[in-house]
């Protein structure tokens, strides 16, 4: 079937709501009837953020970048949602099934999403709602699964839900104002290789800071008036690759093999966002499983909750139970 895509023409960076030609990973789609479609991306060998680990394995937030991608790039080029609408992220998730078969090599990776689309809470034209749920293949080898529910409304609409009870932003890099002194970890302990890229920082507290910096180039691709979806989620990862690398028995290089994660509120740009995590592991585990449960909190509210599987390559199949958690919002 990925036989069947034609690159025509390069996928526009607006169709993707990206600002950089370099982040636009999505290269074609091609409709399959039924709301179904093959969407084609190109994975780089490497990349500032989205880098391989020690191992060779590609980064899975590498594939929620994507089907974020594939979704906006459907809504406007075959469900006519107008390109200044604003897409609004309220659950996402993933399951890698197959890790070997993203492993970086000599090429760029070619994957094809499988891609099927469905309206959820959709109210046109004052809002659309939708879901889009993807299997994943390269070359022709399935290797993982993922979904992204969002909605879209005009900016009017979306000015009305954005500042309804907000007060004026500020620019404090996720500081905030509480007097806590906050210290960014360091780069060996949150999987990255550039230290602008840790967003997480610890108080002398002992709290779990998101930490972020809006002229980074790609978690800030463009500007925004909130902290993105894939920010937190950024943050979730770096957190848990920190705690999972430093619990005893886990084995070494243990990778983010299963995620859903829930958005229930806009994150602002001028308050703490504080993490919060818990084990959740269970009997039934295999040996080196590490379930971690983690929730941003924001003027002690939840904003976001993430269930993550980590595991050790060779126990990658992981129970379906991440996949019930419920949960919708906005981020």
């Amino acid at each position: 079937m990925a036989a069947s895509l034609k690159f025509l023409q390069p996928v526009s960076r607006q169709m993707v709501h990206r600002a950089a030609v370099a982040e636009v990973f999505v290269t074609d789609a091609f409709p399959m009837g039924d709301d179904r479609y093959l969407v084609a991306a190109q994975w780089p060998r490497d990349h500032a953020l989205y880098h391989p680990d020690a191992s060779g394995l590609t980064d899975p937030l590498l594939l929620t970048e994507t089907v974020r991608q594939a979704l906006v790039y459907l809504a406007h080029e075959y469900y006519e949602i107008p390109l200044d609408y604003r897409f609004i992220g309220c659950d996402t998730d993933f399951e890698i099934t197959d890790p070997e078969a993203l492993l970086v090599g000599d090429a760029p990776l070619h994957v094809v999403l499988d891609a099927r689309w469905s309206w959820v809470d959709n109210k046109p034209p004052r809002r659309f709602g939708m879901r889009l749920e993807v299997v994943v293949t390269v070359a022709g080898r399935e290797c993982g699964r993922g979904s992204l529910r969002v909605f879209a409304v005009d900016e009017r609409r979306y000015g009305l839900l954005r500042w309804r009870g907000a007060g004026d932003r500020a620019d404090d890099g996720g500081q905030g104002n509480k007097g806590a002194v906050v210290t960014r970890m360091p780069t060996t302990a949150v999987g990255r290789l550039r230290a602008k890229d840790c967003v997480l920082g610890r108080t002398d507290t002992g709290e779990w800071r998101l930490l972020f910096d809006l002229k980074h180039a790609v978690l800030f691709d463009h500007p925004g008036d909130h902290i993105p979806l894939m920010v937190t989620l950024e943050g979730f990862r770096q957190l848990g690759h920190h705690l999972v690398g430093h619990r005893p028995g886990v084995p070494q290089g243990s990778v983010l093999s299963t995620l859903r994660m829930d958005c229930l509120a806009f994150a602002e740009l001028d308050e703490p966002v504080l993490l919060d995590v818990e084990e959740q592991n269970s009997p039934s585990d295999r040996p080196g499983t590490t379930r971690l449960r983690v929730t941003a909190l924001q003027r002690n509210s939840v904003i976001a909750t993430a269930a993550m599987v980590w595991a050790p390559p060779s126990h990658l199949d992981a129970p379906d139970d991440t996949r019930s958690l419920a949960g919708a919002g906005r981020a």
